[in-house]
């Protein structure tokens, strides 16, 4: 993958070719990134234009050897480490099981879309109703293959997705490695949530942050990954309001934008649901909003769970602008959804989008921590009531 087939973070990607031209590599990056906004992709291309001996203007050739194996994610010094379980397409004792048995399947995920979501990886490896982890398996794993001399003459690059899913245990096996790799190893890190990384592997990387999009960004990259014409015309496609739509509310993740249009059937439920909550707490319906809840708990897997309390952050920040008249066209906010959204906004206490924001991001941890589905939404939904009240 080269630097340009990359959508935005244009610094990142300078900080990177600084990085590469000027000899001054460090031996393990992580990049902090909402989910979605292709970390993934950029360390890929990072490991190419350091790999490519054919490099010009400031990107990889992207013909030559190094570079067709590392875009294919089949360089034979590219390591893959990412949490796993058994599911439906690997089975088997969770202790026995490693990244390698998993990779055809991550790489047929990555080409067909280098932004995929956790939900997407859940999926796609066939374990979409478990939480995937890195284990002290997997740890020796990662130190079997640093044990091994590399098969060119290039750079060695061990990628850890979501490095935040390693036990104390697997992260001490690698804090010396980390910290003092091979000759022309680099570790590359991809983390959702850094504050729950521990701090002995954050403290030994250099942070890169890889930025949110913005929501004219992610239009015209939705444009062009989609093929629609410059009129914004699609032949059988997505409309263009709803390309508009999945911008707006993707909250500057490219690949929650394209979930959210490969999948609009779940985005029209998470709306109806949304909907449906705010106006059984306006209407101080407590009942109500905590049938709402049990609708949540019948969602199919976590990953939509946690899905829906993404849309709604979205939708929370249009209610945060709809009764301010001078900043309602930052929020994204239609025609359509106005009136709706003002009346709720002027129905609930001034600091609730503040306040839902804080509840919404904890239930999102929680549900990444199996805690049960029902505690969870009984949990946000009555927070939500209480934070609604005026004062």
């Amino acid at each position: 993958m080269k630097f340009s087939q990359i959508y935005g973070n244009a610094s990142v990607k300078r900080t990177l070719r600084g990085m590469a031209d000027s000899g001054h590599v460090p031996h393990a990056i992580l990049f902090y990134e909402n989910d979605g906004c292709g970390a993934l992709a950029l360390g890929v291309a990072f490991l190419q234009y350091l790999n490519c001996k054919c490099r010009h203007g400031g990107d990889s050739c992207g013909e030559c050897r190094d570079c067709n194996q590392i875009s294919k994610l089949g360089h034979p010094d590219m390591h893959f480490t990412f949490p796993i379980t058994s599911g439906t397409k690997v089975s088997g004792a969770v202790k026995d099981l490693t990244c390698s048995m998993f990779l055809p399947m991550w790489r047929e995920l990555f080409a067909a879309n280098p932004y995929f979501l956790e939900n997407e990886l859940a999926e796609a490896l066939g374990f979409e109703k478990k939480a995937g982890a890195i284990t002290v398996k997997e740890g020796g794993e990662i130190l079997r293959k640093l044990s091994l001399s590399s098969v060119g003459d290039g750079w060695r690059g061990i990628f850890i997705y979501l490095p935040e899913k390693m036990n104390q245990q697997t992260a001490n096996m690698l804090l010396k490695s980390l910290e003092e790799p091979a000759e022309k190893t680099i570790f590359i890190l991809v983390t959702h949530s850094p504050e729950s990384l521990l701090p002995t592997i954050s403290s030994r990387c250099q942070l890169i942050r890889v930025m949110p999009l913005e929501v004219e960004e992610i239009e015209s990259s939705l444009m062009d990954i989609l093929g629609g014409g410059s009129d914004g015309h699609f032949d059988g496609g997505p409309s263009p309001s709803l390309i508009s739509q999945a911008a707006t509310l993707s909250a500057g993740s490219l690949g929650a934008a394209l979930q959210m249009i490969n999948d609009s059937g779940d985005v029209s439920l998470y709306d109806e649901l949304f909907h449906s909550l705010i106006d059984r707490i306006k209407d101080n319906d407590l009942s109500g909003a905590l049938e709402v809840a049990d609708a949540l708990v019948g969602l199919d897997s976590r990953e939509r769970q946690k899905a829906f309390c993404i849309y709604a952050g979205a939708c929370v920040r249009k209610l945060f602008f709809a009764t301010r008249e001078e900043e309602i066209s930052m929020s994204g906010i239609t025609p359509q959804e106005r009136q709706w959204y003002v009346a709720a906004a002027s129905s609930l206490n001034p600091k609730f989008p503040e306040a839902a924001q804080t509840i919404l991001t904890r239930s999102v941890g929680m549900l990444e921590r199996n805690v049960l589905q029902k505690i969870i939404f009984c949990n946000m939904v009555t927070r939500l009531f209480v934070a609604a009240r005026k004062r």
